[in-house]
């Protein structure tokens, strides 16, 4: 006998996956034109304006160049890595949404069966985010070597040295948020501050506050944007790792920037923000959580733009200074606090 009960999920995972892909696949296409908009309007100017109505058609526009844009391999170069790189960048930063809550449970119309609005429910799902989403640093590393470049080589292992250590600094920041919630699950987490701004973790004083710091720099430093984009500081580098990549390989590290923007947005909602939660509590008007999810990651890619355009860039010795010699001991020892502030 068929189970029907099985072939249903089935059906709804399988809706969840595309409906996260297509989303996740169109969405950096949008940031592209947003981001060139905000720049214009921070810089006094138009942005794009001539592709579609107030330029809105100008990432399709690219995407299109991209696509009929010579795909060219250096000579000497390592052809299978060269290959395989823009695919180890992009691939993990959308493997990370598979643990991201987007909201709780809803009911679905003319039915009383309910839909979460997540992929999975990992009881240690804050652990698979930071460990999938620690693989792009090999698309960097493989980027850099294949290319045969000396430009390249010395791209990709500065930023490969830059990625590790954030990576250990937004370790830390995870930590001290599980401390607060006592569970590796995101899910968890979310609930735990469920009931109104004055529960969530960014207001956990005085240690929440610190986290949220923490974790924001890392979260730059992680997503290679000013005032930390050393990987692509084209003045002494000649544009990084990728330098030699043209065409739609290099679209696919534009691609996984852009989409790790959006993950990097959502971890600091679910973590610090009360993800899905309404603000006002038991004072609310009804608004459906998985908005309320969006407006607030809408919020943080803003302001991940506004500081593009507004701060200059680090050296990179300022770089691994602040990530080793202030964050780490700050994270230790806040570590220690929020150990105390839990017994």
């Amino acid at each position: 006998m068929v189970d029907t009960a099985f072939i249903v999920e089935v059906i709804i995972i399988w809706i969840k996956v595309v409906v996260v892909a297509l989303v996740l696949f169109s969405m950096p296409l949008a940031l592209t034109w947003i981001e060139r908009k905000v720049a214009g309007h921070i810089q006094v100017r138009l942005g794009p304006f001539r592709v579609g109505p107030h330029g809105i058609l100008q990432a399709f526009a690219d995407m299109v160049k991209m696509l009929f844009k010579e795909d060219v391999i250096p000579d000497r170069a390592d052809r299978l890595l060269f290959k395989i790189a823009p695919l180890l960048m992009m691939v993990p930063v959308f493997a990370i949404f598979v643990a991201i809550p987007f909201g709780d449970k809803v009911t679905l119309p003319f039915t009383d069966r309910e839909l979460t609005l997540y992929i999975s429910d990992m009881n240690v799902g804050i652990i698979y985010v930071l460990a999938v989403s620690g693989l792009a640093v090999y698309g960097v590393i493989f980027g850099g070597w294949a290319s045969n470049s000396k430009y390249a080589l010395l791209g990709g292992l500065r930023s490969s040295a830059q990625m590790i250590s954030y990576e250990v600094v937004m370790t830390f920041a995870a930590v001290g948020v599980v401390m607060l919630a006592n569970s590796l699950s995101l899910v968890d987490i979310v609930r735990s501050q469920s009931g109104g701004f004055w529960h969530w973790n960014i207001l956990y004083l005085p240690v929440g506050p610190v986290w949220f710091f923490i974790f924001f720099i890392a979260g730059l430093a992680e997503l290679n944007r000013i005032p930390f984009d050393l990987p692509e500081d084209e003045g002494t580098l000649a544009a990084g790792y990728h330098v030699e990549y043209s065409g739609m390989r290099f679209a696919f590290f534009m691609l996984g920037e852009y989409v790790a923007m959006v993950s990097i947005s959502a971890l600091a909602v679910v973590l610090f923000f009360g993800g899905w939660d309404d603000p006002l509590g038991p004072f609310a008007f009804g608004i459906p959580p998985i908005l309320w999810f969006v407006a607030k990651v809408m919020v943080f890619i803003y302001i991940f733009m506004w500081i593009r355009f507004t701060l200059p860039r680090y050296r990179y010795d300022q770089l691994m200074t602040i990530g080793w010699k202030v964050l780490i001991p700050i994270s230790m020892a806040n570590v220690l606090v929020t150990g105390f502030m839990r017994i």
